[in-house]
């Protein structure tokens, strides 16, 4: 099982009731953004700094199917973008994403 990460508002993902359908830059760019494990801390760095109360979840990337396109991105790698809601019933997890006292943000607590 690959997961796949987004970090979205708490309240934003909390009022998704059996779908989420996206937030901000997602509705203006017409699909959902997520990262890998290993891009996810770039993205809290460069979109998220200084922002409180946040969630981080978990997608179980096979799940969603061909909606789901690895397109080239950041630097020119490979992102994961979905093209459609995505059904609460392959979120694998949602938590609280921690801010640091610097505005970064603790990842220590999740095994990416």
């Amino acid at each position: 099982m690959t997961l796949i990460y987004k970090i979205v508002a708490a309240p934003v993902f909390q009022a998704a009731k059996s779908a989420f359908r996206g937030a901000g830059v997602d509705l203006s760019d017409g699909f959902i953004h997520f990262s890998t494990a290993e891009q996810v801390r770039e993205t809290a760095e460069r979109h998220y700094r200084g922002q409180d109360g946040l969630f981080l979840v978990a997608v179980e990337a096979e799940a969603l199917g061909a909606a789901l396109k690895w397109e080239v991105s950041r630097g020119g790698a490979l992102f994961p973008h979905l093209y459609g809601e995505l059904p609460l019933s392959v979120v694998a997890w949602a938590r609280p994403l921690p801010r640091t006292e610097d505005g970064g943000h603790d990842f220590s607590g999740f095994s990416l």
